[in-house]
């Protein structure tokens, strides 16, 4: 017998000629069946790993927990941050089950819509649970998507964002947050479907269901039609929760239709609940973003329905000053920087408030009107041996000229 047929392996003792293959080391020898069970055992260990890492990386609290940090950086809308938090939170307790479990029982992702006017925090909202999950976040613009081959986005471009967001740790991405904003400007423009191509409308709408469902999607890291020659990124939806955001400007209309709200006849003023004429996107339904023009499928993969209260002069009053990273905070920070005291009086407060309400500017209408505001101090200032800066009500009244609000509100 040769020597080469003595060979045998180091770790299960299988001649040569019982093996398909037997690779040699300088001391040891291992063959094909044992390279595969050590290559099982590797691959297990990774898993638990990898689930271990999850645990530790993902930062998981109680609901209550998470609306207290809401409330830290948003002032108002309860019932968004409430519902925000418990789906969240049921979200992430599936991504933490065992998967060996044979458990019967699947849990279904929490994907959320959230209906409200611009300004009012749709995004802000996602921003900060984001923050707080210490997961990757991208936000995206549906208005760029269009069905794929025509020109514009593809959808699968959404998951590149978060790729990069995620430093393409792909494991990472996986159990990132997307925020999908202007959900609303792909609603289909008539009731019934298209019969023609429909291309930055109901067609996206198709092209997300998969992606919002859970389905393993092919990513160009770099935006395919740029680089074409580049390789795919295979990325798993099922795992990524979906916020949607949109205006839906005009959806009170189905609202108030579906509310009979111009009901005549005697029985017309014997409704026991009164309707908040107001705020009607407190009574929204699924049902009325049918209408709007959603597909049903896509809500149906939206279970979670939210909105965004109108902001009151109390409310962005509250805004200026209260949350971590109030706008007033901000200035004061960047003031101090300088070595300037600043302070704001009750008076100058007030006054852009009114001016945000009057001009219909929103939480982002605040940040202009402060810019307008302090601009002309923030160039003196840091040249200047001045070391206070105080604005009263006057001074804003002088600064906000007719000519500035009406550049505000054109921008708006």
């Amino acid at each position: 017998m040769s020597k080469e047929e003595n060979l045998e392996c180091s770790f299960c003792g299988r001649k040569k000629a019982e093996t398909d293959l037997l690779i040699a080391g300088m001391d040891a020898h291992i063959c094909d069946k044992c390279i595969e069970q050590a290559h099982g055992i590797v691959e297990e260990e990774i898993s638990d790993a990898k689930s271990n890492d999850l645990s530790k990386d993902l930062t998981l609290k109680k609901p209550k927990e998470i609306k207290e940090f809401l409330d830290q950086y948003i002032i108002g809308q309860v019932e968004t941050k409430k519902a925000m938090s418990v789906a969240v939170y049921n979200h992430y307790k599936r991504l933490l089950q065992s998967k060996d479990e044979k458990d019967e029982v699947e849990i279904e992702k929490s994907n959320i819509v959230l209906v409200g006017e611009t300004g009012t925090g749709k995004t802000l909202v996602a921003k900060t649970i984001a923050r707080m999950l210490n997961v990757p976040f991208a936000i995206v613009d549906a208005t760029v998507l269009t069905q794929a081959g025509y020109v514009g986005e593809d959808v699968e471009s959404i998951l590149s964002k978060l790729l990069q967001a995620a430093d393409y740790d792909v494991e990472k991405a996986q159990r990132g947050i997307i925020f999908i904003d202007e959900i609303d400007k792909i609603a289909r423009k008539g009731d019934n479907p298209s019969i023609t191509r429909d291309v930055s409308g109901e067609g996206v709408q198709q092209a997300l269901l998969k992606l919002l469902e859970g389905t393993v999607v092919n990513v160009a890291p770099k935006g395919g039609r740029k680089h074409p020659e580049q390789k795919f990124i295979e990325v798993d939806t099922k795992e990524i929760l979906f916020i949607a955001g949109g205006a839906f400007s005009g959806i009170e209309r189905f609202i108030s239709k579906r509310l009979n709200m111009q009901a005549v006849g005697f029985g017309a003023s014997l409704d026991d609940d009164k309707v908040d004429e107001e705020n009607l996107l407190q009574y929204i339904i699924p049902s009325d973003l049918k209408a709007f023009g959603l597909i049903p499928e896509i809500i149906g993969r939206l279970p979670v329905l939210s909105y965004m209260n109108p902001l009151d002069a109390k409310t962005l009053r509250a805004i200026l000053t209260e949350p971590k990273n109030a706008i007033i905070k901000q200035y004061s920070k960047l003031f101090t920087m300088d070595d300037v005291a600043f302070t704001i009086t009750e008076g100058a407060l007030n006054y852009i408030v009114d001016k945000a309400v009057e001009y219909k500017l929103g939480a982002r209408g605040l940040r202009s009107l402060c810019e307008a505001i302090f601009t002309d101090a923030m160039f003196d200032l840091p040249s200047s041996d001045e070391k206070e800066f105080k604005v009263t009500k006057i001074y804003a009244e002088a600064k906000l000229t007719k000519t500035a609000l009406k550049k505000l509100r054109a921008a708006s």
